[in-house]
């Protein structure tokens, strides 16, 4: 999540590998992607993939780039909310093993360099990503030739790394999202693409974004699961937790979803269970309900109308609970709800006392920092519902999907 709960053993499987990845499509839009991975990351090389494209290899001895048809301009942003990036036109020069672009100018010589060092992450708060250098250079003497020239393809640059596969919110939020939109697009590892000057007339290093894990439907591709026909009853996932933040009585909570009217079902949602089975299971149900957490994500995968029914932990959790659920959700053409534990739901009042600050005094838990508020509000809390006190939250998600069923 955005403050980074980090749960470990949920890699990918393959070998831990360091990419920088390329991907191409002729006449239309190449994807130049970073896979910059640190070495605690373990990622396949199935995802290193080329398609052919518009381009001049060196073994046409090209050693000039493409024909300066605008001036060469650069942009940067660094001051963004979550992310900075780079916008380059003109001759841009990209070295996977420098990790450099290089903007050279119109003119024989130019009296300004300026240099940029970007993280062309989704989240430029991380660590552990290395960061681009983009230089405006005042000579194209210094800048090395071109291997390879694409006459009308611009290029994207971003890395993948991060938290992104170790926790199931941050592979969507970060990376997935992404990938989403380059359906199509294929890529190639820029790590080892050590003999290669890729050359461009555009060149955006970085992806912006500025909400989070946000899936826009009418930008996403037109992928439809098929469903069964509804039945009488509307149908509820209730997500089961082997870890902390657990539902003590999700039984009990299973059987109020019942009594409400629901089909109640609970269920573990695993991170390492393939995207496209747990895609199948999470759309044949009309509601999703579950403690704030990574398994939440699989509300992307709810059918237009559905319902998050989102379990906001004890301690003044709402801001982040819904920074990274209530607008995604209602983004996504979905009704949010959340519901707000009280001390009294918190396991944390018999492990700690009333008189403990986690229990009195959370605001001043949140001043000290996000180790306390992981520690406690998140790892050593688990969640004990009051069924009645919920009642009236399971009565407005049937509410809301049985009226969709009436339009």
């Amino acid at each position: 999540m955005r403050c980074s709960e980090v749960k470990t053993g949920r890699c990918p499987k393959g070998g831990a590998q360091r990419y920088f990845l390329l991907g191409f499509v002729a006449g239309i839009l190449l994807v130049l992607l970073t896979y910059l991975v640190s070495q605690q990351f373990s990622i396949s090389s199935q995802y290193v993939v080329i398609t052919p494209a518009r381009r001049i290899t060196d073994k046409q001895k090209v050693n000039n780039a493409p024909e300066e048809t605008k001036k060469s301009t650069v942009v940067c942003n660094t001051e963004g909310s979550f992310s900075e990036s780079c916008e380059a036109d003109g001759d841009v020069r990209v070295h996977g093993t420098s990790l450099s672009v290089s903007i050279l100018p119109t003119r024989s010589r130019s009296s300004e360099r300026r240099e940029w060092r970007i993280r062309a992450h989704a989240r430029k708060s991380v660590d552990n990503i290395k960061k681009v250098t983009v230089k405006q250079l005042p000579d194209p003497a210094a800048a090395p030739p071109c291997t390879v020239t694409y006459t009308a393809v611009p290029a994207i640059l971003f890395a993948i790394g991060g938290h992104s596969g170790r926790n199931y919110w941050h592979d969507f939020a970060d990376v997935l999202g992404l990938c989403v939109l380059f359906v199509g697009y294929e890529f190639v590892d820029l790590d080892s693409d050590a003999h290669h000057v890729r050359c461009f007339p555009h060149v955006t290093v970085g992806i912006r974004i500025d909400k989070e894990f946000t899936i826009v439907p009418e930008l996403s591709p037109a992928v439809r699961l098929s469903r069964e026909q509804p039945g009488k009853r509307p149908r509820l996932l209730l997500i089961h937790r082997g870890h902390y933040r657990r539902l003590v009585n999700e039984q009990e909570i299973a059987r109020a979803a019942e009594a409400a009217g629901f089909d109640a079902v609970v269920t573990e949602l695993r991170g390492d269970t393939a995207v496209g089975e747990q895609a199948r299971v999470v759309n044949s149900f009309d509601a999703l309900l579950g403690v704030h957490g990574a398994g939440l994500t699989n509300a992307a995968f709810l059918p237009p109308g559905g319902v998050l029914i989102q379990v906001v932990p004890y301690g003044k959790m709402e801001f982040i609970a819904r920074a990274e659920f209530s607008d995604p959700a209602t983004d996504m053409g979905l009704k949010y709800l959340d519901y707000s534990v009280s001390v009294e739901e918190s396991t944390l009042l018999e492990m700690l006392g009333p008189e403990h600050p986690v229990i009195k005094d959370p605001d001043s838990v949140h001043r000290s920092g996000w180790a306390m508020i992981d520690e406690y509000y998140l790892r050593k809390q688990d969640v004990r519902i009051n069924v009645t006190r919920f009642a009236p939250t399971l009565a407005m998600a049937l509410d809301h999907l049985l009226r969709r069923r009436q339009q």
